[in-house]
């Protein structure tokens, strides 16, 4: 857990007899103690001072798509006794990895508090290339997905350019994009409309290869564990070696071993059926390396930066541009890396690819996962937590056999619900002046 901006130690206060610039603001000012100082000090009484605290100020953080994934996991298991099944918590789990890796890209540009309706069309060029090339021109497969995701990367870099540079309104920009692109990926499958892949291929094998050795899962859940404490335990000694607020080493152990019961769950439930998804590995190594880059590098920081405010990050000597430009690179090439996935699903690319409901869910997924649409806020582990949330919704009412409508309105319902409550959470830390 990050800790917020506002967040100071209590051993840094200023001594007792130092002037105060404004006496009536600062009599009515609450001090703001370091979550950490509270959970060391209190135990567990500091998670709930702290608890209250974050409730106080607006700050829910996952709290809601958490418990909104425990009553929609609640209310399908007693409405169908087979949706918790290893069968269907399997196809889930492969399910959700192509628009999740959209929303990876998409929470990049939320981040910067703009919008990238590009991204279906983008996935269903990638999807053509790869059919195109591999099929139709005898390509090798690699060089040909190569080659898509790249085309994905320099897609998304123009969108950029004629947003940073030239100062058209993304929205507009990626709009035109999404009608350009789509009849893009027309024009290359051509009169048939439909290119099938190999099954066995390497794109084919995307979403149908499974790890079936136990041990894979186990030891994937196993490295997840280790890692999780590891990162946070030395994260922990480098800021007691800088003498400033450290997590507790028995907060460390509570949070992993709640990582650990999900972690070792999952992985049972996976080698009930056929074992572990490639898909959800592949997922899930995006998801660790896009987290490291946002938050523990310059170009990260820089990010969050420009989405919190642009001018005092040109001042503060950010490549606004050059940060802008690439951002919609990257949502591009994540963009062109989904599309494979959907492809691997169908096995095939077709004229349907990229359209319908897919741009919708991928933008749900990032902001129902918790990433602001006002900019500056949001991980892209966020993906993982919005996209298990929709495709849950759609299976479980798939299930049931209600219609595609309804599913179109309880999805669109529930993202309703996440941009209100993303609202009133802003204008709480407003009021608590922590915005």
């Amino acid at each position: 857990m990050t800790t917020d901006k506002s967040a100071t130690s209590l051993d840094k206060t200023a001594p007792a007899d130092a002037p105060v610039g404004n006496p009536d603001a600062a009599e009515g000012a609450a001090t703001v103690v370091d979550p950490r100082l509270l959970i060391r000090q209190q135990g567990f009484a500091g998670y709930i001072t702290e608890f209250k605290r974050k409730i106080s100020g607006g700050d829910l953080g996952s709290i809601p798509v958490v418990v909104g994934l425990a009553i929609i996991a609640i209310v399908f298991q007693s409405m169908n006794s087979e949706f918790l099944s290893a069968k269907n918590i399997s196809d889930i789990a492969t399910t959700m990895v192509a628009t999740g890796m959209m929303a990876v890209g998409i929470i990049f540009v939320l981040l910067l508090g703009e919008i990238d309706l590009s991204v279906g069309s983008v996935s269903g060029v990638s999807g053509a290339l790869v059919a195109v090339l591999s099929v139709t021109q005898g390509m090798n497969e690699w060089l040909a997905i190569v080659v898509a995701i790249v085309s994905g990367a320099v897609i998304g870099a123009i969108h950029g350019f004629f947003f940073a540079r030239i100062g058209a309104p993304a929205f507009a920009v990626t709009l035109a994009g999404l009608l350009f692109w789509l009849g893009f990926m027309l024009q290359l499958l051509g009169d048939s409309g439909t290119i099938n892949l190999d099954g066995e291929g390497v794109v084919g094998q995307l979403t149908t290869y499974y790890f079936t050795d136990v041990a894979a899962a186990y030891g994937l859940a196993a490295v997840a564990v280790i890692g999780y404490f590891a990162a946070a335990f030395l994260d922990t000694r480098r800021r007691e070696a800088a003498g400033i607020p450290s997590r507790p080493i028995a907060d460390i152990a509570v949070r992993t071993g709640v990582l650990a019961v999900f972690a070792f769950a999952a992985a049972y439930m996976f080698n009930q059926y056929r074992g572990l998804p490639l898909a959800l590995v592949l997922f899930l190594i995006v998801l660790v390396g896009t987290d490291f880059v946002l938050r523990r590098t310059a170009y990260g920081r820089k990010i969050f930066a420009l989405g919190g405010s642009v001018e005092a990050s040109r001042r503060a000597g950010i490549n606004v541009t050059a940060i802008r430009i690439s951002v919609f690179s990257i949502a591009g090439t994540f963009a062109a890396i989904g599309g494979l996935f959907w492809a691997s699903k169908i096995a095939a690319a077709n004229q349907g690819s990229g359209t319908g409901d897919l741009l919708m869910n991928v933008i749900a997924a990032a902001v129902i996962g918790g990433t602001s649409l006002f900019g500056g806020r949001g991980r892209t582990w966020n993906a993982l937590l919005g996209v298990m949330v929709i495709v849950s919704i759609q299976y479980g009412l798939s299930l049931e056999g209600i219609a595609t409508p309804i599913q179109y309105m309880v999805t669109g319902a529930v993202l309703l619900a996440t941009v209100v409550i993303d609202s009133i959470t802003r204008k709480t830390q407003k009021t608590a002046g922590r915005a």
